[in-house]
């Protein structure tokens, strides 16, 4: 389950405005000890409420098994994930900047841990919809916060660096967290008690952890209840939307195989490997990570395209893998939309970042990621629902020939507006935040 947004260095949702910076000594000068004890806690904190949202991945077919639910209810249980972050980002997107990044980032542990303990108590559906929400919300407030925190912290040469921490700490608990849950789930006693008290325990070190991490917002004005706008300036609309398009295309994919990967395995392939079904997900969250960076070095006219390609190439091996009952090609499908979908919302960020007057530029990332996390939900709750009239193989292939003739759409966009992706330069998409992608 991709995790909550990428943001910029102004706060929780990216917006500006609010902050008041921390002093220069926290983000200036040579590196000491002490700080590089605040910077990995704070990567661990992030690290943890990531790998947090998708340790249920692997989980769900024992779920099902469990409490009796069908393939739509595991689908359901997913996607309220998305709700939880959108609903986030839209009404607490500058907390950090209004109250400080400590306070946030310590209740979005304390969130964190509620669902874990949620989970592991969980006997029913109501539980697991509670938790699924509550991490939802951990992984808005602390996507933002600890991003922001990173970003006060480095000098300004180091910016760049620190951006890619947020990125390896967010993508890494993606990845990790759906391995570790699998891991355990296969090899060690009680899957559906363990994991949890393992992410309890994880939590616990990070609140500890955060006694490390200087405040660097100096004048806190205090928490304004307000909700984060949603708008995209005129001029970059047709850049955006193309942006949105594939990324989200690729968010439907991650969200799709994280959702029944595990049952896919075990009903298509007669595979009931727990550290298998982790694995398909964590190798999609990886290659986003490498799909974000890998955006910085392509020239902006070709980045966005290459995206298309790799979301048409990644929905055919899905497609194959379901029409031939074969792992491989779910494997490949699962790294090359991983690497696409990567691209795709670097590329989206460098449109906002270029584009967009820094004064509106929270509201066109709180925008971005709305249609990313809606089209994360809604799609995996539409297999579900076409999984119950047909079946799981025609379900996967119709929603692999939609995600490729999505792509097509933008590729053929981009051919008629001269294949410019985004207004700006090159190094705005440099140096536009790498995220997260989930839950």
């Amino acid at each position: 389950m991709p995790s909550g947004p990428p943001t910029p260095a102004t706060g929780t949702g990216g917006t500006t405005g609010a902050r008041t910076p921390g002093p220069d000594p926290h983000s200036a000068g040579p590196a000491t000890p002490g700080r590089r004890l605040a910077r990995a806690a704070l990567a661990f904190a992030f690290w943890t409420t990531m790998a947090g949202t998708t340790v249920p991945t692997p989980l769900y077919p024992l779920y099902q098994h469990a409490l009796g639910f069908t393939p739509l209810t595991v689908t359901v249980i997913f996607a309220v994930y998305a709700a939880g972050v959108v609903a986030g980002l839209v009404a607490l997107g500058r907390l950090s900047d209004e109250i400080g990044r400590r306070p946030v980032l310590a209740v979005g542990l304390l969130l964190a841990a509620g669902a874990a303990g949620l989970f592991e108590a969980a006997d029913s559906l109501p539980w697991l919809l509670a938790a699924r929400v509550l991490s939802g919300l951990a992984a808005a407030l602390v996507t933002g916060a600890a991003t922001a925190a990173l970003l006060d912290l480095a000098p300004p040469e180091r910016r760049l660096r620190a951006q890619t921490v947020a990125l390896a700490a967010n993508m890494g608990g993606l990845a990790g967290g759906t391995l570790l849950a699998g891991l355990l789930a296969e090899w060690a006693g009680s899957p559906l008690r363990l994991p949890w008290t393992v992410m309890l325990v994880l939590t616990g070190v990070a609140l500890t952890g955060l006694l490390a991490v200087p405040e660097t917002v100096t004048a806190p004005v205090g928490f304004r209840p307000r909700l984060q706008p949603l708008r995209v300036p005129a001029a970059v609309r047709p850049a955006f939307r193309r942006a949105a398009v594939a990324g989200g295309s690729g968010f439907a994919v991650l969200g799709v195989l994280t959702a029944v990967s595990g049952l896919f395995l075990a009903t298509v392939l007669g595979l009931h490997d727990h550290a298998l079904a982790g694995l398909v997900v964590c190798l999609a969250f990886a290659a986003t990570a490498v799909g974000q960076l890998l955006a910085r070095s392509l020239p902006k006219a070709r980045a966005l395209p290459a995206a298309c390609a790799g979301l048409v190439l990644a929905a055919a091996l899905v497609a194959t893998a379901l029409l031939t009952s074969s792992l491989t090609p779910l494997l490949l499908g699962a790294g090359v939309n991983g690497l696409a979908t990567g691209t795709a919302v670097a590329t989206g960020l460098g449109t906002v970042n270029g584009g967009v007057p820094p004064e509106q530029r929270g509201e066109a990332v709180s925008a971005f990621f709305a249609v990313l996390y809606t089209m994360l939900s809604v799609p995996v709750v539409g297999v579900g629902l076409l999984i119950r009239a047909t079946d799981l193989r025609t379900a996967g292939v119709v929603f692999s020939a939609v995600v490729a003739l999505l792509a097509l759409a933008v590729a053929a966009g981009l051919l008629r507006s001269g294949g410019t992706a985004a207004p700006g330069r090159r190094e705005d998409a440099a140096r536009a935040p790498q995220g997260r992608v989930r839950g």
